[in-house]
């Protein structure tokens, strides 16, 4: 038994011996082989190739969804809807055709600042290929293409507050140049489609845009703007059986129709030579929506310092003057060294249309230095109390009394939050006035956050920071400090 074995492990051994032998010599035969497999054999798998799987996966879905909600019919999403949330209500243009509501006046549109499309007619080198595309709203990809090229075609020239040499940028015409300020943004175009829901079409409605860069006078100036609004309300009434035009202005648009409505009374040359009488045979009404007659504090912020931060990307555009539209991480860094921050600042500088948004009253309106109308309200952590009666605080749950603080919105603006929260009496001010009456001194720094074109030394730089407090009597002196050619243009 035991020469059994032996004998039976050596057939083993030789059986072991001759496998090895055929594998070599497969090897041999076909060296690229045998390697390929244990290779194979021995992978072991890595977490970036489980990241390649998960992106692969997650984008073949993506796409078939896509393609999926492409093709399905128009009324499944809807009746998907409906399953989940009830039968939806009718939009109010339905429901008042069903009430029997048709065309009745025709209707003006003024839209406000920075909602009306731009688009270039005439530019420079940097520029080509844009003719007749939209510099601003649409997209925004040539703020992102060309940040410096754009900013130097979206600028006005910083001595007339017209057009720059060889350039050319005019507004969008049409119901389309403020139905969308952006992709998902709407402005008018709801609006539009209730109205047109009961019967109104372009020949009963017209969109009266404008250049909002430019002050109101030279809108007229340039583009004869005013005297074209005139004459489309004219026509208007004629054509519809002489009914007058409700008109429905939005933000800035409030004031530049206000100006439009004296202008069009005035004689000419300065005026429309309309007459007394004009705004009373072809006006039926106006319709102000979010008019800023008392203007808007931020937009002193906004020149001084392009300063928005708190205002995300195109939502935020209408009462909230030269806030920043565009991505602020992108304009906060220079790209490639172009400081597009201090590009953007000086643009902004040559909008003359901020004039009319600069906070009007004084500090009667908008408080002074030891009061303002808010009355108290939280601090910068917590949410804004924003009514005048601390009595009602009680109705009011969560909140912490620990975290209230007297902090006084009639300054406007203040160099840093202690300022904002001392009493007038414990603030030492330099004069501000006096300091603009200094000798200038040639600017040595970089900075360009607090000046216009190197035109102001370092010590006035430091004037405007130990003033500390402004409030709606002192912006104007600010303002003239920080950007003097916008403050002659506007005088």
């Amino acid at each position: 038994m035991s020469f059994l074995r032996r004998r039976k492990g050596t057939d083993s051994s030789k059986f072991q011996n001759l496998r090895c032998n055929i594998v070599k010599e497969d090897e041999k035969n076909n060296p690229y082989e045998s390697p390929r497999k244990e290779s194979y054999n021995s992978k072991k798998w890595s977490c970036w190739d489980s990241c390649c799987w998960f992106i692969g996966f997650v984008c073949s879905v993506w796409w078939f969804l896509l393609l999926l909600y492409n093709t399905m019919p128009a009324s499944i999403p809807q009746y998907v809807t409906e399953a989940i949330t009830g039968p939806l209500t009718d939009p109010p243009g339905v429901k008042l055709r069903k009430e029997g509501l048709t065309v009745n006046h025709p209707v003006v549109f003024v839209p406000g600042i920075v909602t009306g499309g731009l688009e270039l007619w005439e530019g420079h080198q940097c520029a080509e290929g844009l003719f007749r595309k939209r510099l601003w709203g649409g997209s925004f990809g040539e703020l992102y293409k060309r940040p410096l090229c754009w900013a130097q075609h979206m600028s006005l020239d910083n001595e007339t507050g017209l057009d720059p040499p060889g350039i050319r940028v005019r507004p969008v015409s049409g119901l389309v140049a403020a139905d969308y300020f952006a992709a998902g943004y709407f402005v008018w175009a709801v609006l539009i489609a209730n109205l047109a829901q009961i019967g109104y079409e372009e020949k009963t409605m017209y969109m009266a845009a404008y250049d909002w860069r430019l002050s109101f006078q030279n809108t007229e100036v340039r583009d004869q703007t005013l005297s074209r609004i005139k004459s489309n309300m004219e026509l208007m009434v004629a054509t519809n059986g002489g009914k007058k035009v409700v008109v429905i202005p939005h933000s800035m648009g409030v004031l530049y129709f206000l100006h439009f409505m004296k202008w069009v009374e005035a004689p000419t040359p300065m005026g429309g030579g309309g007459g007394s009488e004009w705004c009373a045979k072809h006006i039926k009404a106006v319709m102000n929506i979010g008019g800023p007659f008392l203007g808007v504090p931020k937009s002193v912020s906004g020149l001084f310092s392009v300063e928005a931060r708190d205002i995300a990307i195109a939502s935020l555009m209408e009462c909230e003057l030269l806030n920043r539209t565009f991505a602020p991480g992108f304009l906060d860094k220079d790209v490639f060294g172009l400081q597009t921050f201090q590009h953007l600042m000086r643009m902004t500088r040559t909008w003359d249309s901020t004039m009319s948004m600069i906070p009007k009253g004084g500090e009667t309106i908008w408080g002074g230095l030891d009061w303002s109308p808010e009355g108290s309200s939280f601090n910068c952590g917590a949410k804004t109390l924003r009514n005048n009666s601390i009595n009602n605080m009680d109705q009011i749950p969560n909140i912490n009394l620990a975290n209230m603080k007297n902090v006084n919105y009639g300054r406007i603006i203040s160099f840093g939050k202690d300022v904002a929260e001392a009493h007038s009496s414990k603030i030492e001010r330099v004069d501000l006035l006096d300091s603009m009456k200094a000798d200038m001194l040639a600017n040595l720094t970089n900075c360009d956050i607090w000046i216009e074109y190197h035109d102001i030394g370092d010590h006035r730089i430091k004037a405007v920071a130990d003033y500390k407090v402004y409030t709606a009597g002192s912006i104007l002196d600010l303002l003239h400090f920080v950007s003097p050619k916008l403050m002659a243009r506007g005088g």
